[in-house]
């Protein structure tokens, strides 16, 4: 039986090497040698490199989801759930910036794939909706977000805004704080209404 780690040893190495390189630029040599491990071990987990980058990539999906239960705080208001969710999500794809880049270029790949493959990553992509979707349910609930339009795709929208903004993150100067984004995904681009004095938003609570 192969030694316990090694399998995690392995992604993680793929994940350092896709730092400076392209994925038809690493070679499962590369990898062997980054792991130091023999090339064997690769074959007792993985069926080759782009199996090995897909479940690296997968695997992603699993850390962000386990990441949301453990930072969102469930009994907080709704608005801070935003924050939370946008905040761990956020720090996530700025610390792990090639793992970010690997599951970018899985996502692209997959309208090319078919069968077992693609269900797979839907699956696992579909469960970080879903995550995110319970909490827009909770601001439906409360009247806070319209309700014409499904949790699950007004959440699609918010991880779309995430994932353009972390695509900017030490490119723009000009990149978004997590509470402009939250308002801009519970508010819309368009010009904010003039306030009156005195009353409160709804959102604001």
């Amino acid at each position: 039986m192969a030694k316990p780690g090694k399998r995690e040893q392995i992604m993680q190495a793929a994940e350092k090497l896709f730092t400076s390189r392209r994925l038809h630029e690493i070679t499962l040599d590369d990898i062997v040698h980054e792991a130091h491990i023999g090339k064997g071990t690769i074959y007792t987990y993985f069926k080759d490199k782009d199996d090995l980058f897909f479940q690296v990539a997968t695997a992603g999906f699993e850390e962000l989801c386990d990441l949301l239960q453990r930072r969102v705080a469930g009994d907080a208001p709704f608005r801070d759930q935003l924050l939370q969710a946008s905040g761990a999500i956020s720090a996530f794809f700025s610390r792990r910036r090639q793992l970010f880049r690997m599951i970018q270029t899985e996502d692209a790949r997959m309208p090319l794939c078919r069968g077992s493959m693609r269900q797979h990553w839907q699956d696992r992509r579909r469960h970080l909706v879903e995550s995110l979707a319970r909490i827009v349910h909770k601001g439906q609930v409360e009247g806070l977000v319209r309700g014409d339009v499904p949790d699950q795709t007004l959440a699609g929208f918010l991880l779309g805004l995430l994932r353009t903004r972390a695509r900017n993150l030490g490119e723009d100067k000009d990149v978004i704080g997590d509470d402009l984004l939250v308002d801009l995904f519970l508010r819309g681009a368009g010009q904010a209404a003039p306030a009156v004095p005195g009353a409160a938003s709804p959102l604001d609570k």
